[in-house]
């Protein structure tokens, strides 16, 4: 999961930073147009949404249910 994050972070920095132009600009964005609609990536973001979920449920069970929103 860290290296996927790394990834995406990197390719946001290197379209971001980058001067390579709009056609690796457009490269780019069509591999991550491609990446995200693969069903490997939707497992691991419902993993990590599931796992965040139970953080925050965690969290607010041992704070108490005072917590001012």
């Amino acid at each position: 999961m860290a290296k996927l994050s790394f990834l995406a972070g990197f390719g946001a920095g290197y379209v971001l930073g980058a001067r390579a132009g709009r056609e690796r600009y457009e490269q780019i964005r069509r591999g991550w147009e491609n990446a995200k609609d693969d069903p490997r990536l939707q497992s691991l973001a419902g993993i990590a949404q599931a796992r965040a979920d139970d953080v925050v449920a965690s969290l607010r069970n041992k704070m108490g249910n005072d917590v001012p929103r």
